[in-house]
């Protein structure tokens, strides 16, 4: 139940309203002029308050309490009761944040329901506040997982433009997360409160798109029974996302050109624009210059949309990602009969690396899912994987059950290029004794042994700091990651 102030000058009606919200589970505390209100308020921090406009009779010190109340964080939500009712004041007190007015006499079930509307609503905001919370960690930048040069250059554009109203045209083959980047554009910017409205252009037909973006009057085409509102409309003070805009037709790139400059949206069947503040996100898998030079998209539109473009690489561009990736992918799944932790084979991990991706991060996504459903072991092996990425596996060396990628170390702070990474587990196993003489072991495994041996060295001198030991190795730290996860081969 919640924690509710009531402020009365009238005893009898602060002794009976405060009998019957205790009745109802509630936990009251009564004040019957101002004194010690402003100083309660902070200590005890309640949910709800119920204040009377005017204490003394001579001046309306309701709504200084309305307005602490209004300060608190979380905001507390406020009823004005009086005898003394105006326009004026009513006004005044909604102006200032209250959320329902009662002028006395009132019947007490009225009170009931008003308190019961009151306390809904408190628990709405507070679930509301909590889902976007949830949104913005889930679309955090160190969401995006890479560590490889090409993400750098992502993580460093997608930073200094979130906080803007700049239009962002996104560029990626299909599969590269673009839909992400802008999820994270929104929810790290100061519309991150407002709505994100995303659209696929090429999902609808021509005349379903129109009225979908600005929506439509009453009879404007046959089955516009109602108004409609468009998603332009439903965007005002946040963010629409329009994915794969170079299918969009020729007349509503015309009709979008007019919102991007003109900041109105007209209606279909309606010759009065209304005004919206909507920041607009695009993306596109296909190449607009060419587009333009077709003639199949306005120039004059693609350059407004061009404004910062930010151009996703394929996976095949960043293969140093791929263990992150496939780290991330694999984190807390367990197998659905050891109920262990899955891991993977060194041996599928660099099949993973070596097939080329061409539907990039989403096929990678649903080749890990589905060999974590198919693994017969805690243990995801070459044989699990998807036909057509099984044939760049590399010879079968009969170990594969028992060698395994240390995933602990490839998910998490090494995922986040800002972050430096706090674990020292993963280090290679130094080669015992001094190296076997040439000839009594075979040339790789002599290579990799004092490769192994200076690694250790590097982090060794780097305090097992192994952003900076791949700083003085002159690699990726995907890269280093990848080579401590080869221990046992």
């Amino acid at each position: 139940m919640a924690k509710i102030f009531l402020v009365d000058d009238e005893l009898t009606m602060v002794q009976m309203i405060t009998e019957v919200l205790r009745a109802g589970g509630h936990e009251v505390f009564p004040f019957t002029n101002f004194n010690g209100v402003a100083d309660a308020l902070v200590a005890k921090q309640p949910e709800l308050v119920i204040t009377d406009l005017y204490l003394d009779k001579t001046k309306p010190q309701g709504l200084e309490i309305v307005q602490r109340a209004r300060a608190l964080s979380p905001p507390a939500v406020v009823i004005m009761i009086t005898g003394f009712g105006t326009v004026e004041s009513a006004v005044e007190a909604m102006r200032l944040g209250c959320y329902d007015y009662l002028e006395k006499p009132f019947k007490l079930d009225e009170l009931k329901l008003c308190v019961a509307r009151a306390l809904n609503h408190t628990q709405m905001v507070a679930e509301n506040t909590q889902l976007r919370k949830e949104l913005k960690k889930r679309y955090q930048f160190s969401q995006i997982i890479g560590a490889s040069e090409p993400m750098q250059a992502v993580y460093k554009m997608v930073e200094r433009v979130a906080d803007t109203d700049s239009t962002v045209l996104i560029l990626g083959q299909s599969g590269t997360g673009k839909e992400l980047v802008a999820r994270a554009l929104h929810y790290n910017s100061r519309r991150g409160q407002g709505p994100f409205i995303p659209i696929n252009c090429s999902a609808l037909p021509e005349s379903l798109l129109e009225s979908e973006l600005f929506g439509h009057r009453k009879g404007a085409f046959t089955g516009a029974v109602n108004d409609k509102n468009g998603l332009f409309h439903d965007a005002d003070g946040g963010t629409i996302f329009l994915d794969e805009i170079g299918t969009m037709p020729a007349q509503l790139q015309s009709r979008l050109l007019r919102v991007l400059q003109e900041k109105e949206v007209r209606r279909v069947g309606d010759n009065t624009p209304t005004y919206v503040d909507v920041r607009v996100l695009a993306a596109t898998n296909e190449h607009l210059e060419q587009l333009v030079k077709d003639g199949k998209f306005r120039e004059d539109l693609y350059y407004r949309l061009n404004v910062v473009p930010i151009t996703l690489p394929g996976l095949r561009e960043r293969r140093d990602d791929i263990p992150m990736l496939v780290a991330h992918f694999v984190k807390d799944k367990v197998h659905r009969r050891s109920g262990q932790p899955i891991q993977v084979s060194q041996r599928a991990m660099d099949t993973f690396c070596a097939y080329d991706w061409p539907g990039n991060v989403r096929e990678l996504e649903n080749a890990v899912e589905r060999a974590t459903i198919l693994a017969d072991l805690p243990l995801i092996r070459v044989v699990d994987l998807p036909p057509i990425v099984q044939r760049k596996a590399p010879a079968d060396d009969g170990k594969e059950e028992k060698q395994s990628t240390e995933l602990a170390s490839l998910v998490g702070p090494a995922s986040n290029p800002s972050m430096k990474p706090k674990s020292t587990a993963g280090t290679i196993a130094p080669p015992p004794g001094p190296p076997l003489p040439l000839g009594v072991v075979s040339l790789k495994k002599f290579s990799r042994d004092q490769e192994a041996a200076y690694i250790n060295h590097v982090l060794t001198l780097s305090h097992q700091n192994k952003e900076e030991a791949a700083k003085l190795l002159d690699v990726s730290l995907a890269t280093l990651y990848r080579k401590l996860a080869g221990e046992g081969e």
